[in-house]
């Protein structure tokens, strides 16, 4: 997975951090995008990445201020401007629908392919072809929401260097059995594919979470993610003030992380308060939990390497 920071800051846009908004590309899954947040000027972003509006087939809303969706209507109406044909369906908490069919139908913008809103809700479970997100209601200002991504469970890989200690050459042969079947080799002997086959590959763990203040229920929801982002609005030290606003701190992201016990964590919608204190963010950031990471803008991550 690529994670695209398009932006990365807290309700007020600076000149280093947008608002809010995440591409996520699945490379093992045919290049398939998802967008999580949509603030104002995304879509301008967007053309400063590797993401293509016209690949893009789901996008999740965590929760409807305007820093989370102000950006919507336009991404809608450049990505059918741009010729996308292929349906788009977007999650996000009610009154989602409500403002989108206003926004386009104010502005007359219609929509060349078709789309589809679903109102989420905590009982709420997304299934896709490779993959099962869920969701869980947070505590912010208004409703705002988390989604888990648990990718499915993958097939073994082959055990190739047990077929060449039988001598087996590779060839056709190879693909046979990967796929589990019974091979009959010319000298007579019969192998069962299930035999040279290891185990299952474990479907990897991402949550991403809206605006709140440290819940509980994170905990559980976030157990062993390969990764976690959350916000960290506030530096540490300042948790009444976050709290207050629904938000978190640093310290509070990074206390879920070692709670939950996460592997890596990446911060982002941080205050333009901040702008000034890249490296001290960085700093806080890692002496809190070692496998942390502040998101900038236009920065890509990789789930195994998280490398920017």
């Amino acid at each position: 997975m690529e994670f695209h920071f398009l932006g990365t800051g807290a309700g007020v846009p600076s000149l280093i951090r947008n608002v809010s908004s995440l591409a996520v590309r699945f490379l093992q899954e045919k290049g398939t995008q998802w967008l999580f947040d949509c603030g104002e000027a995304t879509q301008h972003q967007l053309m400063r990445s590797a993401i293509s509006p016209s690949r893009i087939d789901r996008v999740f809303i965590t929760h409807l201020h305007g820093d989370h969706i102000y950006g919507l209507p336009g991404f809608l109406g450049t990505r059918s401007f741009q010729g996308a044909l292929t349906p788009l369906t977007i999650y996000g908490p009610s009154g989602i629908e409500s403002f989108i069919k206003a926004a386009l139908a104010v502005s007359g913008t219609s929509l060349r392919y078709e789309l589809h809103i679903v109102e989420v809700h905590e009982e709420l479970v997304i299934d896709t072809d490779f993959a099962q997100v869920s969701v869980l209601p947070l505590k912010h200002t208004i409703d705002s929401f988390a989604y888990r991504i648990q990718e499915n469970n993958k097939p073994g890989v082959l055990q190739v260097e047990k077929l060449k200690a039988l001598q087996i050459p590779p060839g056709p042969i190879y693909q046979r059995l990967k796929l589990g079947e019974m091979v009959t080799l010319e000298d007579g002997r019969v192998l069962n594919g299930e035999n040279f086959i290891g185990p299952a590959q474990q479907g990897r763990v991402v949550v991403i979470a809206g605006d709140t203040q440290p819940i509980a229920n994170m905990v559980e929801f976030c157990h062993e993610a390969d990764l976690l982002i959350h916000e960290a609005t506030f530096r540490t030290g300042n948790e009444d003030s976050a709290h207050e606003f629904g938000h978190s701190t640093i310290a509070d992201a990074a206390e879920l992380a070692k709670a939950a016990q996460v592997k890596q964590l990446i911060l982002t919608h941080i205050s333009s308060r901040y702008s000034a204190e890249e490296e001290e963010l960085q700093s806080e950031a890692i002496q809190a939990f070692e496998q942390s990471w502040v998101a900038r803008d236009l920065s890509v991550y990789h789930l195994d390497t998280i490398q920017p």
